[in-house]
Order: structure tokens, then C-alpha cells, then sequence
């Protein structure tokens, strides 16, 4: 039996994850569709934002390993058999990497370094006023992993942390509501929101026309998660009346941005090119081979996807 590594890679990309699995798992035939002929023999796939179909003609497949967090894609195509198992990414390393973006962007609204920036463009000399951390309300919608990750290091910097998800969570130093009617309450007090749901048929498009009204006027959203939660439009029509003042997003329905696109020189617009929180080769190969060692010992594997919840 092989396992097959599939994915939109660069080919050197490529080659760091088909070093790195087998140096962690030296017992195991790792395989490249189409470059062998082991694609009979595959039982376990190793997916980085492939689509389904990339699977399709694999009778033995029985476990699908993601290297991504989201597995919107590999659910929406229909590729993943219901007999076959599908766990998506959980990687401390990960986790730890969307800490740090939320504490940054959160910092740098909280201390207007954004605006900092605009002003040095324009050679503009001019302080503002400094809040406390313990002044700026911070919602985070979404308590998984990472999200759970970002609001405990946002709290323990010294922000107020509402967290809000679809069922209850605990995160320690954090208020937790959850539920669909929490939801305009937790909108209510947050100067800065950061979106970390999952992406799901009940979580896209989250960020519209009226959820966008239910913040302070003069709040900031964050997107860290998937660009299907945000309605662009709404977006760019909150920023134009001044209801939002500033938004730092990292992924957009349609990725790369494309030239054209207004976010890219609007003037309360931060983009980033989908780099909140990358796979880590080296830790996600260690993840992996827990997982495929604990499948192959008939062992449960960890994380696994509700298709019903779509994470």
C-alpha cells in the first residue's frame, strides 16, 4: 500500500513535502499522481487544497489527511467517499502563527500604526490619541484551534476577548457566548472583530450588510479565515459610509487578488496575500505521520471532519 501526496504545488514545494514525509515516515511509499504506478495501491491521501477529483480512481483509498485547516473544498467537490476517513490539520505550529498575526493586527489597530503608515505616505506629522489595551473590545468569531489560540494570546495581552461560536466553547481569560442569537451582542461591543470560523454553508457570507451594521461605528474587522465568510460589496459599502474604519484581510473569494480589485488601494484596506498562518513543513509532517501511524495500528486518528458540521 502507497501514499499518495496531492496538492497545488510549486514543483520545489513539492519536493519539501515528499522529503519531509519520508524522513518521518521511512516505512511508507509515498507516491506523486500520475509519476507511478502505485496510484492502485494508494489507502491514504495527503491533500494540500486539492480539489476531490484529484482522488477520484483510488478503490482502496480509506483515510484523506489534509494539510490545510479548512476542508470546505475537498467537501464541496464530493470526491471523499462517505466510507473514507477525513481529518483535517491540526498543528500547534499553525496555531501558533495565527496567534501572532491576530496579535499584531489587533495591536496595530489598537495603536493606529496603520493609519501611521498612510500618514507617512503622505509625509504627515500628526499623533493620536493612545488607548489602553483594556479599552479595546476584541470579538473572535470562531473558537476552534486557532481561534482559541489568537483570543487566549489577545487576552493575555491585556484586551477585553468576547468569543463567540456556533456551540459553547471554554478559553481561559475569555467570555464565551455562542449561538445565533449571541451573535448581535457580541457584534455590539467590539471594536475590532476577527473572523476564524470555519468555512461552512451556515458561516458563509457572515460578514455582510447586516452584521457589519450591528458593530460600533469606527470598528475594524479582521478576516483570518476564508474569504467566503465576507461580502465584499458590504464591505467596501461599510468603509465608504464610515461605519467600518479599517479592515486587514488576508483571504478574498478569489485568490490572487486580482488587480483590479478595489482592496487593493483602498486607502482602510490592509491586504495580505493568504500568509496568516502557513503549514509549517516540518511540523505538519510530524502531524501527519502520527496520524498515518496511528491508522495504519488501527488506532483512531485525531480531528477528524462532521461532514454534517463541515469541520
Amino acid at each position: 500500500m502507497s501514499i499518495l501526496l496531492s496538492g497545488r504545488f510549486e514543483a520545489d514545494e513539492r519536493d519539501r513535502w515528499l522529503a519531509a514525509l519520508r524522513e518521518q515516515l521511512p516505512g511508507e511509499t509515498l507516491v506523486v499522481r500520475g509519476e507511478s504506478e502505485f496510484d492502485g495501491d494508494v489507502d491514504i491521501a495527503v491533500v494540500a487544497d486539492a480539489s476531490a477529483r484529484a482522488l477520484l480512481g483510488l478503490p482502496r483509498l480509506r483515510f484523506v489527511q489534509s494539510l490545510w485547516a479548512g476542508v470546505e473544498r475537498l467537501l464541496r467537490d464530493g470526491g471523499v467517499p462517505e466510507g473514507v476517513v477525513l481529518a483535517r490539520m491540526v498543528d500547534p505550529a499553525m496555531n501558533e502563527a495565527m496567534a501572532q498575526t491576530a496579535l499584531w493586527t489587533v495591536l496595530g489597530l489598537h495603536r493606529d500604526f496603520f493609519l501611521y503608515a498612510r500618514q507617512q505616505q503622505q509625509r504627515l506629522w500628526v499623533p493620536h490619541p493612545q488607548r489602553r489595551a483594556d479599552e479595546v473590545t476584541v470579538a473572535v468569531l470562531g473558537l476552534g484551534q486557532m481561534g482559541a489560540a489568537a483570543a487566549r494570546r489577545l487576552a493575555q495581552a491585556g484586551y477585553p476577548v468576547i468569543g463567540w461560536s456556533a456551540r459553547h466553547r471554554e478559553v481561559a481569560g475569555v467570555r464565551c457566548l455562542s449561538g445565533d442569537a449571541a451573535l448581535a451582542e457580541v457584534l455590539a461591543q467590539a471594536q475590532i472583530v476577527i473572523n476564524l470560523l470555519p468555512l461552512t454553508p451556515a458561516t458563509a457570507g457572515l460578514l455582510n450588510a447586516r452584521t457589519l451594521a450591528q458593530l460600533p461605528r469606527g470598528a475594524a474587522v479582521v478576516n483570518l479565515a476564508r474569504g467566503g465568510h465576507l461580502v465584499e460589496a458590504d464591505l467596501l459599502a461599510a468603509l465608504g459610509r464610515g461605519h467600518v474604519a479599517h479592515a486587514v484581510l488576508d483571504v478574498f473569494a478569489s485568490e490572487p487578488l486580482p488587480r483590479e480589485h478595489p482592496f487593493w488601494s483602498h486607502p482602510q484596506v490592509t491586504v495580505l496575500p493568504h500568509v496568516a498562518a502557513a503549514t509549517d513543513v516540518r511540523s505538519a509532517a510530524t502531524v501527519v505521520a502520527r496520524q498515518v501511524q496511528a491508522f495504519r495500528a488501527g488506532r483512531p486518528v485525531e480531528h477528524v471532519v462532521d461532514r454534517q458540521r463541515g469541520y
